[in-house]
């Protein structure tokens, strides 16, 4: 599915020299290198606060975390995502609300949200699925019109922009109240272990998320409120450092590699290739298809007969999963997205892919 050591060997110099600089260093929790990395996220994204952290489900936590929601109240999501979205909403004692999503894009659909929120509705999640902005403007409407927080959950669309009507070109991640990433080594921007981030515009909510992140306390031992500890080690935000200037060429990658992928399956009957909007780019950390006809399965097999990885995310909506058995949910409540558990396959999706090699993906999906 990804080919992470050929993409290293591309910049193995530069990326062993900034290991062995923090070596040198001996500072490994923290520190300089962190710091510029986060400034250096800052001026990409073009937002005034990063803050790194241990891990992107970290982050989402703590950015829930410093919003002051209290045990009880409704945050709406997807169910259509990886389960860290919701589960940190249980952890904190909240209660995950979940909303169906659009068949095309695979998002949140905002039309259905308005529907859900009650007097206990505090905040929403949307999830930038497969590398795709949800319909923020919608969203942000409907935040708005009733004082609801927004989360961006950006781990899988680093680097995705969000078009405006105006024309306007925004990076997921810094249009709500906060926004996360994932540096999981197979995402769009990846270190060599965990890692993750906050974005915000909002002075206090930074201030608050760097003081959840290390305990709760700004000056060593003394602390302000209940946090965690979730840090980036300054190895991983060396790593991230030199592989940042190489993002815009790794999206660009991606979106060659799925143009391909495109023009050799657009009239095969059989799949319906990833659905563009005009309101956002699409970086592919997936590359995603709908199989019709009930053949995902067979398909599956196929391809891994011939030596090709594919993978099915999700195959499992949130709604119908255990941990949230108490929410009432049933088969059917929200069929979008159980339909489309049972149709969706993730091709191969890298920044070392080949013509080549998606050229035989293809002919194994279309031979009989």
């Amino acid at each position: 599915m990804v080919d992470l050591k050929s993409q290293y060997l591309a910049i193995k110099k530069e990326v062993d020299e900034a290991i062995q600089n923090v070596i040198d260093s001996s500072v490994f929790i923290q520190g300089k290198t962190v710091r510029e990395f986060e400034i250096q996220l800052q001026e990409y994204l073009q937002i005034p606060y990063v803050i790194s952290c241990g891990n992107g489900t970290d982050a989402l936590q703590m950015a829930l975390m410093a919003l002051g929601l209290q045990p009880g109240d409704e945050v709406i999501t997807t169910p259509f995502t990886f389960i860290a979205t919701a589960e940190v909403i249980s952890l904190l004692h909240l209660t995950p609300v979940f909303v169906d999503v659009d068949p095309k894009t695979f998002n949140i659909d905002p039309a259905l949200i308005e529907e859900k929120i009650t007097t206990k509705t505090k905040a929403i999640i949307p999830v930038h699925l497969f590398g795709q902005a949800a319909n923020m403007q919608e969203i942000q409407r409907i935040a708005n019109q009733h004082s609801l927080f927004i989360i961006e959950d950006a781990c899988q669309s680093l680097g995705t922009q969000y078009i405006d009507q105006q024309g306007n070109t925004i990076q997921t991640g810094t249009i709500g109240d906060i926004g996360v990433t994932s540096f999981f080594p197979t995402k769009n921007l990846g270190c060599f272990g965990d890692g993750g981030a906050i974005f915000t515009k909002n002075k206090e909510l930074a201030e608050r998320c760097r003081m959840i992140a290390n305990h709760g306390s700004v000056k060593k031992y003394h602390y302000e409120l209940i946090g965690v500890n979730s840090r980036l080690d300054a190895i991983q935000a060396a790593i991230l450092g030199v592989k940042l200037k190489y993002l815009d060429d790794y999206i660009k990658a991606r979106e060659n590699a799925a143009a391909l992928y495109d023009l050799l399956l657009q009239d095969d009957p059989g799949v319906i290739i990833p659905q563009r909007v005009d309101y956002s780019t699409h970086t592919f950390h997936q590359y995603t298809l709908t199989v019709m006809d009930g053949q995902r399965d067979r398909l599956k097999e196929k391809l891994a007969m011939n030596g090709i990885p594919s993978m099915i995310y999700y195959p499992k909506p949130l709604h119908l999963q255990k941990p949230f058995a108490h929410l009432g949910h049933t088969l059917g409540s929200l069929p979008v997205s159980e339909k489309l558990s049972e149709q969706v396959l993730s091709l191969p999706m890298h920044t070392e892919l080949t013509p080549e090699q998606q050229t035989f993906i293809v002919e194994k999906i279309q031979e009989e």
